[in-house]
C-alpha cells in the first residue's frame, strides 16, 4: 500500500490553524462557554444545518457516524471547510459592524471492512469572541469609568467516530470526543488617568460520547427514504486549571489560583428524515432537542433553557446523466429556526437562517470529490428589553475530497 504524505501533511498543518482562529464576533458569547459551533460538513450547511438521516458516498456526514458505513470500499474522504462572514450587531441606538475569516473544519474518513467506517477530526464546539465597553458612574462623585471587557478563546472538540452496518438496511454508530481550550476574559477599567487590569482565564477539559442510528426504507416517501436518530451524552467540562492576573498603573502585578466552576453540557437527541423523492430530488428534515434546563446553570443577567432546533434542506441534480458536466451539479436550498438556549431578561435569544449552496463536481465520474458553496442569512437576538440583534451574512467553502486508497496495483 502506498502512503499520500500530503493529505496527512495537510491535516496537521490545518490541526493547528483551526486551533489558532475565532469564529465570527457575538456579544452572547459572553456567557457560559460561548457561542457552540454551527459549522456543518459538505453541503449540509446549505441544507438548513440537517443531517440526521443524510447518507452519501461523497462526503464526511458528521452528523450522524451511523453514516459512515455509506463510504465506499477503497475510498478515503477528506473534509476541509473555511467561513468568511459579514455580520451587523445593533441595539436601539447604535450599530456596529464586524467582518471574519475562518478555518471551520478538518476531518477524514474511511471504511475499515464491508461493515465498519471510520473518522477522524477536528472541529470548534464553541467560541468566545466579544468587546463590549461598560460606561458607569462614579460612586459617591461625579463623572464617569469605563471598562474595557475583551473575551476571547473557547471549546475544541476532537472525534473519533466508528459506523457499523448490523444489516443491508440497518447502520449504528458511536463516536468518542475530546473537548478541551481555554476561555479568557480581560477587562480594562479606565477612571481618569488611572487604570487597572484584570485577566480571568479558565482552561476546560472533558471526554463525550455521542450515537446514533439509521435505517432506510423503500419506497416509502420516495425510491428510498432513511430514518435516523442521534444522542449526545451529557457530560462535565471540568477546570483543569483557573488563574486571575491582575495589574494597575503602578505595573504591579500578581498572578494566583481561582476556584471556578465546572460547567455541564446536557442531553441532545435528534430525529431526522431523508428521502430521495426521483434520481433528481431529495429532501432532508430534522429536529432536535437540548435540555439545557437539567443542566442546573445559570446567573443573575442569564438562564439556560431548553432548546429546540428545526431545519430542512431540498438539494436538486437535473440529470445523473454523466455525459454533461452541469447536470452533475447539485442545487442546494435550506432553513433552520433555533429557540436558542438562553433567556435574558426574560427573552430567549433565538436564531433563524436561510441557505443557498451548490455543489461543484471536480469531474464527470460517478464517484468524485466535490466543491461546495454555500450561503445563509440570518438573525439572532433582538432589540427589546435593552439586548442586541445580530444579523449575519455567512460564505463557506468546503471542500470534500474523495481519494482511493488501499487498492493492489495492477499487473498488465
Amino acid at each position: 500500500m502506498k502512503i499520500k504524505l500530503i493529505p496527512l501533511l495537510l491535516f496537521s498543518f490545518m490541526n493547528l490553524l483551526i486551533n489558532a482562529q475565532s469564529d465570527f464576533s457575538s456579544p452572547y458569547s459572553i456567557y457560559g462557554i460561548g457561542q457552540e459551533n454551527l459549522n456543518f460538513f459538505g453541503g449540509l450547511s446549505a441544507m438548513g444545518n440537517t443531517g440526521i438521516a443524510y447518507k452519501t458516498q461523497y462526503s464526511i456526514n458528521q452528523t450522524n457516524p451511523a453514516s459512515l458505513t455509506s463510504i465506499p470500499e477503497n475510498s478515503f474522504l477528506y473534509e476541509v471547510g473555511f467561513s468568511n462572514t459579514f455580520s451587523t450587531k445593533k441595539d436601539k441606538y447604535i450599530s456596529q459592524q464586524d467582518y471574519d475569516f475562518n478555518f471551520t473544519h478538518l476531518a477524514l474518513a474511511f471504511p475499515v471492512n464491508n461493515y465498519w467506517g471510520m473518522s477522524l477530526g477536528m472541529v470548534p464546539y464553541s467560541k468566545v469572541n466579544y468587546q463590549i465597553d461598560i460606561v458607569q458612574p462614579i460612586e459617591g462623585g461625579t463623572g464617569n469609568y469605563i471598562t474595557n471587557v475583551i473575551g476571547s478563546g473557547g471549546i475544541n472538540e476532537i472525534f473519533w467516530g466508528n459506523g457499523f452496518k448490523l444489516h443491508k438496511n440497518l447502520s449504528c454508530g458511536v463516536e468518542l470526543v475530546g473537548l478541551f481550550g481555554s476561555i479568557n476574559q480581560e477587562q480594562w477599567i479606565l477612571l481618569g488617568a488611572n487604570s487597572a487590569y484584570l485577566n480571568d482565564k479558565n482552561v476546560y477539559f472533558s471526554l463525550g460520547a455521542n450515537a446514533g442510528i439509521q435505517y432506510s426504507l423503500n419506497s416509502l416517501l420516495g425510491t428510498e427514504t432513511t430514518l435516523g436518530a442521534t444522542v449526545s451524552f451529557p457530560t462535565t467540562l471540568r477546570v483543569a486549571e483557573a488563574s486571575i492576573g491582575t495589574m494597575s498603573n503602578t505595573i504591579i502585578s500578581n498572578v494566583f489560583n481561582q476556584n471556578a466552576d465546572d460547567f455541564d453540557l446536557p442531553l441532545k437527541i435528534g430525529v431526522g428524515i431523508s428521502s430521495q423523492i426521483n434520481k433528481n430530488i431529495l429532501i432532508n428534515m430534522d429536529y432536535k432537542k437540548n435540555y439545557w434546563n437539567n443542566s442546573n446553570q445559570s446567573n443573575n443577567a442569564s438562564v439556560y433553557s431548553d432548546q429546540s432546533i428545526y431545519g430542512i434542506g431540498i438539494e436538486f441534480k437535473p440529470s445523473s446523466n454523466l455525459t454533461s458536466y452541469w447536470n452533475m451539479v447539485k442545487y442546494r436550498v435550506g432553513v433552520n429556526y433555533d429557540s436558542g438556549y438562553l433567556n435574558i431578561s426574560n427573552q430567549n435569544i433565538d436564531k433563524f437562517s436561510y441557505s443557498l449552496g451548490i455543489g461543484f463536481p471536480t469531474s464527470k465520474s460517478k464517484f468524485t470529490s466535490a466543491i461546495n458553496l454555500n450561503y445563509s442569512y440570518g438573525k439572532e437576538g433582538t432589540i427589546a428589553n435593552g439586548l442586541i440583534e445580530d444579523s449575519f451574512h455567512k460564505l463557506s467553502l468546503n471542500l470534500s475530497l474523495l481519494g482511493n486508497w488501499f487498492q493492489k496495483p495492477k499487473i498488465f
